[in-house]
């Protein structure tokens, strides 16, 4: 017999997904502005180039930059809108099956083992911090948490009473954990780049 599923109307969730969707889709936007002015220029300037370490030419114009043989801003553009989509639709009323769930489950989770990968390139491979990067980091690493947290709590995936409300509670954590990650992710940079030397 299937689990009863719960939690099939996350508002809150919904809201965050939608909210992250754009200002994960806007990060997106502007980088691929900033690659074209790039292909039009190769001299060009970025808007978001503040020095050696804090700039985005660097990361658009190295092979990580278009891992796919595209620059990466286009993964942003069109994955992004996944997020707005299925949150617009929970604020709207709709309830999805245990597949869809899966699914965009999936998503999330290639969107953030992605990201913890570009954040590795970027910190110890090619030595920058690029702003709009890190604004995509800073939404893609609480989606992954609440998303995959909600499949627990609301019984997609199967787990015991006590691990659905565990779940439940570690919900409320989600923001903790996500300053946690920032805070490993500036240590990192801190130990590898000397953000703050290079700073003051």
């Amino acid at each position: 017999m299937p689990e009863r599923l719960t939690h099939t109307r996350p508002t809150a969730m919904a809201v965050w997904l939608v909210i992250a969707g754009v200002i994960g889709w806007w990060a997106a936007f502007s980088l691929t502005v900033e690659k074209f002015h790039l292909l039009a220029d190769p001299d060009a300037i970025a808007s978001c180039d503040f020095g050696f370490l804090v700039q985005c030419s660097a990361n658009l114009e190295s092979p990580q930059g278009s891992v796919f043989g595209f620059p990466n801003p286009i993964l942003g553009l069109t994955g992004w809108v996944a997020p707005i989509v299925v949150g617009a639709a929970i604020l709207a009323g709709a309830r999805f099956a245990r597949w869809f769930w899966w699914l965009f489950a999936a998503g999330i989770a290639f969107a953030f083992g992605f990201v913890i990968w570009l954040i590795s390139q970027s910190i110890y491979v090619l030595g920058t911090l690029c702003p709009w990067c890190m604004v995509t980091w800073a939404v893609t690493i609480p989606t992954f948490y609440v998303v995959v947290i909600h499949l627990f709590r609301s019984g997609i995936v199967p787990v015991p009473d006590r691990g659905r409300r565990f779940a439940e509670t570690l919900m409320g954590w989600v923001p903790a954990l996500a300053v946690v990650s920032y805070a490993v992710i500036a240590i990192l940079a801190q130990l590898r780049l000397d953000v703050l030397g290079e700073i003051f």
